[in-house]
């Protein structure tokens, strides 16, 4: 009997010590990385669980072990993790960044939803960055004027070429700032917001990067006439009969003809104002309405959404050459100029012609 409870004491005792390393090892690891506390921004993107923002919570710092916080989870199971841009602190502890991630707390104060339309060009870009960060638009402008900074990018990009470099482009990043809604911290300077921006282009770009590499145009060539297309097309179901046009000009050494080179040559972003004959005679290496070259323009006159993209890596296979839309958006094609005509001449009087 005294053996029985000897045993059974020893096996108390024994429990005991598990029990208390166990909790010494858990207030250890559950505890801030440091009490000082340095604010490190985390992002959770849409459809992320709790396992797979673990690693990142690790390499940024903000939890001690990888391997204890998929315990954690699994013990204490907590509700999906909001998306969301984070502010968290590194004197958090893990069940305090926990409840923060679960809860939608310790959000950014910074954090501006910022739209960038299909088919704006930079000076819009820059002025929307403007309006809605501390940055200015010179601040833009001049980034964009940094040679050491436009090469460091032309490095990390697979889609930037030293096409973009050329004395004549405006902006060597027209066309390559991928149009969307991003949340984006305004506190932030230009590089921060562009590196978004073009992070999601090589997202969209690299699931054609086959088809891409294999066109006949380069990537530079491609993202310049999708630039044209976006504005050019009528309706969205029309860019690719429209991007098949321009491919049979460009082809046949022909002219593009698209007034909307023009305004961009000329830095009119008003497209109601009437071009004068003479503006668009106006030799520029963006102004297609010129005789002065054949085919593309040196550079994307905006920045084209996925559809225009996609619209000319695939373009219609087409003999015309020619198109015009009536006031509905609908686009007609046409293999000679005086089919062309008449088809302007129809729309006039059915007074469904708006130029």
């Amino acid at each position: 009997m005294k053996k029985f409870v000897v045993i059974a004491k020893m096996m108390i005792v024994f429990i005991a010590i598990i029990i208390i390393t166990l909790c010494v090892f858990y207030r250890l690891e559950i505890r801030p990385m440091d009490k000082t506390g340095q604010d490190i921004e985390f992002v959770v993107e849409d459809g992320e669980t709790w396992y797979s923002i673990g690693e990142s919570l690790y390499e940024k710092g903000l939890i001690r072990s990888y391997k204890f916080y998929k315990i954690y989870i699994k013990l204490f199971r907590p509700d999906n993790v909001e998306a969301a841009n984070y502010m968290l602190s590194t004197n958090m502890s893990l069940p305090k960044i926990i409840d923060a991630l679960e809860n939608g707390e310790s959000i950014n104060p910074n954090l501006v939803n910022v739209t960038f339309r299909e088919g704006i060009n930079m000076r819009r870009v820059a002025s929307i960055i403007a309006e809605n960060t501390n940055n200015t638009e010179e601040d833009v402008f001049n980034l964009l004027n940094d040679e050491e900074y436009i090469d460091s990018l032309i490095n990390k990009y697979w889609f930037l070429t030293d096409d973009i470099k050329d004395e004549n482009i405006y902006y060597p990043l027209e066309g390559y700032l991928f149009p969307s809604t991003y949340q984006v911290d305004k506190t932030k300077d230009v590089k921060t917001i562009f590196e978004v921006m073009l992070n999601e282009t090589d997202k969209v770009l690299s699931e054609y990067k086959e088809k891409i590499n294999n066109s006949d145009l380069s990537i530079h060539e491609l993202i310049t006439l999708a630039s044209i297309v976006e504005l050019e097309a009528g309706n969205a179901s029309d860019r690719s009969d429209v991007a098949g046009v321009f491919y049979n000009r460009v082809k046949n050494y022909w002219t593009l003809g698209s007034d909307v080179t023009t305004y961009y040559a000329l830095k009119i972003d008003d497209f109601s104002y009437s071009l004068s004959t003479k503006e668009l005679n106006t030799c520029n290496k963006y102004n297609t309405r010129s005789t002065c070259f054949n085919g593309l323009p040196i550079g994307p006159i905006s920045n084209p959404g996925l559809e225009s993209i996609k619209a000319t890596i695939n373009p219609t296979d087409t003999t015309a050459y020619y198109f015009v839309a009536d006031c509905d958006g609908k686009t007609y094609l046409t293999k000679t100029l005086n089919e062309h005509d008449k088809i302007i001449s129809k729309l006039k009087s059915e007074d469904n012609w708006c130029q």
